[in-house]
């Protein structure tokens, strides 16, 4: 797999950090997962997980959300849903509404 390309900030952009989260989402393959600290430890910023949530919260329709749970393993709730696409994906959930990290989390990161 070739290395992941995240754009750097650019000149004008509103929200260059969210650009950056966007991009990186939009990579994580259908059936695997990452969690916000993940994402935010890619980008460079392991600090910025929930600026990794607000991100995801005011994303556009093309970001695949639903592919980014919190370190528990949990999918954070939307009125639209995100359990329904995560099993539509193959992804499987424990009876206390977790998700194996290690089976279906992403490993490029």
């Amino acid at each position: 797999m070739p290395p992941i390309k995240i754009p750097r900030r650019r000149r004008g952009s509103a929200s260059p950090f969210f650009s950056r989260v966007y991009a990186l989402v939009r990579r994580i393959p259908r059936g695997r997962l990452a969690s916000y600290g993940a994402i935010a430890r890619a980008l460079g910023d392991p600090r910025a997980a929930r600026t990794v949530g607000w991100a995801l919260r005011a994303c556009p329709d093309d970001v695949p959300w639903h592919r980014v749970v919190n370190a528990q393993g949990k999918i954070s709730w939307r009125p639209t849903g995100g359990y329904q696409l995560q099993r539509a994906q193959g992804v499987r959930f424990t009876r206390g509404g977790r998700i194996d990290l290690e089976q279906f989390g992403w490993r490029a990161l």
